[in-house]
C-alpha cells in the first residue's frame, strides 16, 4: 500500500447530489501535471498561482465535458502543504464522477477520510485541535456550534494550550537545573517559584475543564432523556422540542413502547433527545421490557426532564419517578421537573417535587410558546453565558477534555512531590503533564489516535 504521502489524491469536497457547483480537489507533488492532461487553457496550467481560471475539461479523446474554474495553489502556500489543484465545475454526479476519473487515470488516487487535511496536518498547518475544529464546523448544527469551531480552528485553543506548556516546561527547567547543578545556582526559580509556576499552570488547566461543560453542551450534545409515568406528554413535548410530529401521541397510557431518540437544537444547545416508555408496573411483556430500558436511559443520561401531569394526582407512580431522578441527580446528573397540562383543570399537588428540586417548569406542550420555557432553562443549567461571550479558549470534545484533566491531576501530583518527595518525583510527574499537553495539541501523538480523529472526517476534506 502506498504512503498517503507519496501518492497525489483527488476526491469531490461538495456534498454528493445534484447542484449549481461542485469542487474537486487534487493535491498532491503530481497535482498539476496530472490536471494538465486533461485541462485547457490559455495560459499554462499553474503559472498563475492563486489564480481562478476558465479551463476547457476534456476526456482521452479530446471532447470537452465541461468549463469550469480551475484555482491552482502552489506549495507550501495551500490548504495541505503541497501543490494543490481546485477544479469548480457544473455539479453533476456523472460529471463529477467522469472528471474524478481522469484524475485517477493520470495517476491520482482516491483521497481517505479526512486525508486533505491530514496532509494539512502532518505539514503543520494546523494543529490537531485545530484540524478537529474543522470537523466542528462541517459537523456544526447551531450557531453556537459554528460561533465555538470558528474560534478553536483559529487557533484560540492552541494558543492557551501552548501557555500552559510552556509554563510547566519552565518550571521543569528549574526543577531539573536545581538537582543537577546544586552548586551553579542555575534555577531560575527557587521553591516557592515552582509551587507559584505549577499553581499557575493548573489555574489555567482548570479554567479549560470548566469550559468543556458548556463546549460539550454546544458541540457534542448532552444525552437528554425525558421520562415519567405513562401519559404525561413526553412525546408531546419531544415534538414540541422536535419541530414535527416525531412520536405517536394518544390517550391511550403506555403508547410509547421503547426508547424514542432524536438530535434537537435547543437554543445554543444540542440535545441529543430520548424519550421513553412511562415508568409503572406493567403484566404486558413487550411494555415491560420498554419500562426496564427507560430505567437504563434515565441512569445514562446527563440531564432528565422528568415529566409530571399538573391535571392527575401525585400518586406512586410519581413518587417512583422522584426516587429513579433523585439517585440520578446525587451522581451527578441536571434534572428539570416540568408540570405539564397546565391548560387543564390542576389537581397535582407539587409539595413532594418542590422538597427535593429547585429546577421546576410549569408548562403546555400542546402551546408552542412553552419550547421557549424549556430551551431557557435547559440553556441556563448547562451553557456559561461569560464563556460563550467571551474570547476565550473552549474545550469541545471529549479527547481534549480527558487530556486536560489528566494534565491537570499530574501538575497536583507534582505539588504533593514537591513538598512530600522531593523535586525529582515532581519534575517527572510535570514531564508526564508536558507529554498530555503534546498529544493534546499533537506534538507527541499516537499514530491510533490521528488515524481515528482523521476517520471522523467525510471524503475530500
Amino acid at each position: 500500500m502506498e504512503s498517503m504521502f507519496s501518492s497525489t489524491i483527488a476526491a469531490v469536497s461538495t456534498p454528493r447530489g445534484k447542484g449549481g457547483v461542485a469542487v474537486i480537489r487534487i493535491s498532491g507533488d503530481d497535482a498539476i501535471s496530472i490536471c494538465s492532461k486533461f485541462l485547457v487553457s490559455k495560459s499554462e496550467l499553474g503559472s498563475e498561482p492563486r489564480k481562478a481560471i476558465l479551463c476547457k475539461i476534456v476526456n482521452e479523446e479530446k471532447e470537452v465535458l465541461d468549463e469550469g474554474l480551475v484555482t491552482v495553489f502552489k506549495a507550501p502556500h495551500s490548504y495541505t502543504g503541497e501543490d494543490t489543484v481546485e477544479i469548480s465545475c457544473h455539479g453533476s454526479e456523472i460529471l463529477c464522477r467522469e472528471i474524478l476519473e481522469l484524475a485517477f487515470r493520470f495517476g491520482a488516487i482516491q483521497a481517505g477520510p479526512g486525508e486533505f487535511t491530514r496532509r494539512a496536518f502532518s505539514a503543520g498547518k494546523l494543529s490537531l485541535t485545530e484540524a478537529e475544529s474543522v470537523i466542528g464546523m462541517i459537523d456544526a448544527t447551531s450557531k453556537m456550534a459554528l460561533k465555538l469551531s470558528r474560534k478553536n480552528l483559529d487557533g484560540k485553543l492552541s494558543q492557551e494550550i501552548e501557555k500552559v506548556y510552556q509554563k510547566v516546561r519552565s518550571v521543569v527547567g528549574s526543577v531539573y537545573a536545581g538537582i543537577d547543578f546544586p552548586d551553579e545556582d542555575l534555577a531560575t526559580l527557587d521553591e516557592y517559584g515552582m509551587y507559584d509556576g505549577i499553581e499557575e499552570a493548573k489555574s489555567m488547566l482548570d479554567g479549560l475543564k470548566k469550559s468543556y461543560k458548556t463546549g460539550h453542551a454546544v458541540c457534542e450534545g448532552i444525552s437528554t432523556v425525558l421520562c415519567g409515568k405513562p401519559n404525561t406528554g413526553k412525546s408531546t413535548i419531544l415534538n414540541l422540542l422536535y419541530g414535527d410530529q416525531r412520536a405517536i401521541v394518544t390517550d391511550i397510557a403506555g403508547t410509547t413502547r421503547d426508547v424514542i431518540s432524536e438530535t434537537v437544537v435547543c437554543g445554543d444547545v444540542t440535545l441529543n433527545l430520548h424519550d421513553t416508555a412511562g415508568i409503572r408496573e406493567s403484566s404486558d411483556s413487550i411494555e415491560k421490557i420498554g419500562v426496564d430500558r427507560s430505567f437504563d436511559e434515565v441512569r445514562k443520561s446527563e440531564l432528565i426532564l422528568a415529566v409530571f401531569d399538573s391535571s392527575r394526582d401525585f400518586d406512586d407512580e410519581d413518587r417512583e419517578v422522584l426516587e429513579l431522578i433523585s439517585e440520578c441527580e446525587q451522581n451527578g446528573a441536571c434534572v428539570v421537573c416540568v408540570i405539564n397540562k397546565t391548560d387543564l383543570a390542576q389537581k397535582l399537588n407539587i409539595n413532594e417535587i418542590e422538597d427535593k428540586f429547585k429546577n421546576i417548569v410549569k408548562i403546555s406542550a400542546n402551546d408552542d410558546k412553552s419550547k421557549y420555557v424549556l430551551v431557557d432553562i435547559i440553556n441556563k443549567l448547562v451553557v456559561d453565558g461569560e464563556i460563550i461571550d467571551s474570547n476565550d479558549a473552549v474545550v469541545t470534545n471529549a479527547r481534549q477534555y480527558a487530556s486536560i484533566c489528566r494534565a491537570y491531576d499530574l501538575c497536583n501530583s507534582a505539588i504533593v512531590a514537591l513538598k512530600e518527595l522531593g523535586p525529582d518525583i515532581a519534575g517527572s510527574e510535570l514531564e508526564r503533564a508536558m507529554v498530555e499537553l503534546s498529544q493534546l495539541d499533537g506534538r507527541e501523538v499516537g499514530i491510533d489516535i490521528v488515524n481515528d480523529i482523521f476517520h471522523k472526517f467525510c471524503v475530500g476534506k
